[in-house]
């Protein structure tokens, strides 16, 4: 029997976060959801709580809230298109390290887990502005002193039904899902197979820190 554990979610009112919520809320070994939003996600259930804060540059008035949580699962980005990368830098990097040091301050046992893509650069060297942050995000929240940090690589998502948050242009690629997931098993996933592969990282763990899409698929069938 897994002992039931307590998560903090951010980016809770896009596609991704709006999704692992919904496993966590249906997983039995999940006690309870603290989703940390910039506005009201409208998700209403028993298990969650939600705290509205709008600087993520800047958590003191929150830091009461974030104490006594096993796991965080960031859910929160942006797109790098049209953004210059000192921008996207601060968006990306800054805010996440930020997050996640006030978190580890407080939750040295804290299980992390960030969302970074697939084509992430971990050498932070490459030509993709977004992948070399991305990359150097990732490298340094390893640093970071949790009991573990997983970085997750997904490349394309299907979204799960009935959620509210999916972005426009998938209404128009969807149908595609069953071929791309036959011709690009390697970059394919689902929406419920990300949240699941996220919440069996924190209660059972894995054996690398880096998770491409083959982690994702393997870790979701974790039992």
């Amino acid at each position: 029997m897994n002992k039931k554990i307590k998560v903090i979610i951010t980016g809770a009112t896009g596609m991704v976060g709006e999704g692992v919520v919904h496993e966590c809320i249906q997983h039995p070994d999940i006690q309870s959801i603290l989703i940390v939003v910039r506005k009201p996600s409208g998700i209403t259930h028993p298990k969650v709580k939600e705290v509205i804060h709008t600087d993520f540059f800047n958590l003191s008035a929150i830091e009461n809230n974030l104490k006594g949580y096993d796991g965080c699962f960031f859910c929160l980005g942006v797109s790098s298109v049209g953004m210059r990368e000192e921008e996207f830098y601060k968006m990306t990097y800054t805010l996440t390290l930020n997050f996640a040091s006030t978190l580890c301050k407080h939750n040295p046992n804290m299980t992390f887990c960030y969302i970074s893509g697939s084509g992430t650069d971990g050498t932070e060297k490459g030509k993709m502005m977004w992948a070399r942050v991305k990359g150097k995000t990732e490298n340094d929240l390893m640093k970071l002193p949790f009991r573990q940090v997983y970085n997750f690589r997904p490349g394309y998502m299907q979204p799960t039904k009935g959620l509210k948050n999916a972005l426009p242009y998938y209404k128009y690629v969807s149908w595609l899902y069953p071929l791309l997931r036959l011709l690009f098993p390697s970059f394919v996933t689902t929406l419920k197979e990300m949240g699941l592969a996220m919440i069996n990282a924190a209660l059972k763990g894995y054996d690398k820190p880096i998770i491409e899409v083959k982690d994702i698929l393997k870790l979701s069938k974790f039992s």
